[in-house]
């Protein structure tokens, strides 16, 4: 027994059986107080009537001899006589008198003002009883006597310990059930904790698949849903790492072999061939400018993961970032039988940016349009100023982005189409970049028609006389 059961019997049942048990002693208490009371209400009844009674000093012994054997209540308790010297005389027994039992009562009421005292103990024999004195005076305020009555709280005892232990058998019953019910709750709640224990183990072991069985829909059901989205997420998450594993090292390995193939080729040739010298010195840097270019990429992306990604904002002239970005991926776009169709206009307002970091967006979304774009393609560039931003669409009317994927087409790793080479973090990349130019990067894409990338960036409010070198943003 451990855990939440241990905590709630700890905390829960013995709370609660405390409480009982302060009810019980409560009740004990008042039903004993209710009961002696009732007893002394009724001696202290039968005592003042003797007021009425004994009179005078001449007629007490006679008096209360007849008073005595007219007594109705012998059954219930007995009666004494006591004379003025303290000694019993007469009882209701028809016993002789016991003058060696003590009686605080008598002893109370010869002080008391009001003649009279209760008490209530053991007799030597051992017997609960209660006693009721009252002491009678004369017409000129002498002691005559007194009349002791005593009651015996044997039969009051047993009415009170049977009281008690119904209370107590209620209490009992009150326990059981509640320790069935609550055992039953414990089990809705440790169950379905111990399998989400187990479940958890399976997933932080990388048993994605691993689901757990909703047993009540309520919080627990709610935490079982949660983790089960979650498992969901780390296997999607894990499947996309896993490709972009495989895609970062097949993308790595092809320059490196083409590197590695044409420093072989030059090596055997000894270099007696200039023309095919020049031709492998060409694709080494080709392919070390390719290598440079997926590692700069995995390093911005560390860089966005770590909160360490710094833009260098100045004032720049975003029409003139876009010609170049442009103009460096025209003579790919001719290798490749694909054409880039831009109208440049003649002016545009300056954004606050880093230029480099702009220029390497254009690049990535430039590069995707002609990557997905059959032999005769067409990219569409445009750019123009739309009320307080600087807006540039990049078209093509390639293979397009299939409806399912394009809602997770900007997530790190993802990629709808794993034929084409890509890391599948350059959108990711983008995007974060251009969010932190305070723009926004939108994709709109229909298969097999093509995809429209509308990028907008704020320009340069008009009073902005003084420029940062660096952003206080960063990623």
């Amino acid at each position: 027994m451990r855990g939440i059961t241990k905590r709630w019997l700890i905390n829960t049942f013995g709370v609660i059986l405390i409480i009982l048990f302060v009810l019980v002693v409560a009740f004990a208490i008042v039903i004993q107080n209710s009961y002696y009371r009732g007893i002394c209400q009724v001696l202290n009844g039968r005592a003042s009537e003797l007021v009425n009674i004994f009179n005078s000093r001449d007629d007490f012994t006679s008096t209360a001899r007849v008073y005595v054997e007219n007594f109705p209540d012998k059954e219930l308790m007995e009666l004494m006589v006591i004379n003025e010297e303290g000694r019993v005389v007469i009882t209701s027994t028809g016993f002789a008198p016991d003058n060696q039992q003590s009686m605080p009562d008598y002893n109370a009421a010869l002080k008391s003002d009001e003649q009279y005292a209760d008490w209530h103990g053991n007799l030597s024999s051992g017997e609960n009883v209660m006693a009721v004195t009252r002491v009678i005076y004369d017409d000129n305020n002498e002691q005559v006597g007194a009349i002791r009555y005593v009651v015996s709280l044997e039969e009051a005892d047993r009415k009170i310990f049977i009281a008690i232990s119904f209370v107590c058998l209620v209490g009992v019953v009150i326990l059981f059930f509640i320790f069935l019910s609550s055992t039953y709750f414990l089990r809705s709640i440790v169950r379905p904790v111990q399998e989400i224990s187990t479940t958890a183990k399976r997933i932080a072991q990388g048993d994605f698949d691993a689901r757990i069985n909703k047993f009540y829909d309520d919080e627990i059901g709610d935490l079982c849903d949660t983790i089960n989205y979650m498992a969901g997420e780390l296997g999607t998450a894990d499947k996309l790492k896993n490709d972009f594993i495989s895609s970062v090292s097949h993308e790595l390995r092809t320059p490196l072999t083409a590197i590695k193939g044409w420093a072989e080729t030059m090596q055997l040739d000894g270099f007696r061939d200039l023309k095919t010298v020049q031709k492998g010195i060409g694709i080494i840097i080709k392919e070390t400018e390719r290598l440079n270019g997926i590692v700069e990429e995995v390093l911005d992306f560390s860089r966005i993961q770590q909160d360490r990604m710094v833009l260098i904002m100045d004032k720049i002239d975003i029409l003139a970032e876009l010609d170049e970005s442009i103009y460096m991926q025209r003579e790919r776009a001719n290798a490749e039988n694909k054409h880039i169709v831009y109208d440049e206009p003649e002016i545009l307002p300056p954004v606050i940016g880093d230029r480099n970091r702009l220029r390497q967006v254009f690049i990535n979304i430039i590069d995707n349009a002609l990557k997905y774009s059959a032999e005769g393609g067409v990219v569409n560039v445009s750019i123009e100023q739309v009320e307080d931003n600087i807006v540039i669409v990049i078209a093509d009317n390639g293979c397009g982005i299939p409806a399912e994927h394009l809602p997770k087409i900007k997530q790190k790793f993802y990629k709808a189409n794993q034929t084409v080479r890509g890391s599948g973090i350059g959108l990711a990349v983008a995007d974060e970049i251009v969010k932190l130019h305070k723009g926004t990067l939108d994709i709109d894409s229909v298969e097999n028609e093509g995809t429209t990338v509308t990028i907008k960036i704020p320009i340069m409010p008009p009073k902005n006389d003084t420029l940062p070198n660096k952003s206080p943003d960063e990623v």
